[in-house]
């Protein structure tokens, strides 16, 4: 019988680069779940969580298509702790079920040695244990990386990008938690040699159990 794959869990703070990462931990051959695409599916029209989310924030944060405005959304609860813990404990039960249920999915099937789970707010919200994890990776950037990174991608002003930064655990305290990190400062290039290292040793690590 074949043992099980490793689970890693994969999270950073937002602009670390933490989507990079995991797309390069898929090119390698990693099973990935992606805690931000579920819950996706768990605020959309028919998902468990909509209901909730409509009738906590009102109308002003579904779109004309029915679907929730995500800008809307987080203009709302990124300065405001109370709406964020809100929103957290309406859709974070539904979000860690399926998180649970996707990873044992891909646990089961064949040729699969290690399931990343791409969870942003791991460390926030809870210490993985539910999730059977084996370490954490954690993607690291300066503050002065993601807030350049946050103002090219999103568009926001300063104020707005260094709102979000505060509204999370500081990177540095996710840091001193984590099992391996990536330094993700440099170059893309860079970025996935320190991957590609780190899927060589949690192959060995898997191979040697």
């Amino acid at each position: 019988m074949s043992l099980p794959p490793l689970r890693i869990g994969l999270t950073g703070g937002i602009g670390s680069g933490k989507s990079l990462v995991a797309g390069f931990f898929r090119e390698l051959g990693a099973a990935v779940v992606d805690a931000d695409a579920i819950a996706r599916e768990v605020m959309a029209p028919g998902g468990p969580a909509y209901d909730a989310v409509m009738r906590a924030f009102g109308s002003g944060v579904i779109g004309a298509d029915g679907m929730l405005d995500r800008k809307a959304l987080a203009a709302r609860i990124f300065g405001d702790t109370a709406a964020r813990m809100q929103l957290n404990a309406l859709t974070h039960p539904h979000i860690r079920r399926r998180l649970a249920g996707e990873a044992e999915r891909l646990s089961a099937q064949p040729g699969v040695e290690v399931v990343v789970l791409d969870i942003p707010l791991l460390l926030e919200t809870t210490d993985g244990r539910y999730l059977r994890l084996d370490g954490i990776v954690v993607v690291d950037a300066t503050d002065e990386v993601r807030l350049a990174r946050l103002s090219a991608r999103d568009g926001l002003s300063p104020a707005d990008t260094r709102m979000r930064l505060e509204a999370q655990m500081p990177l540095r305290e996710k840091v001193a938690r984590a099992d391996w990190v990536i330094d993700n400062n440099g170059s893309p290039e860079a970025t996935r040699a320190q991957v590609g290292a780190l899927w060589e040793a949690l192959l060995e690590r898997q191979r040697a159990r």
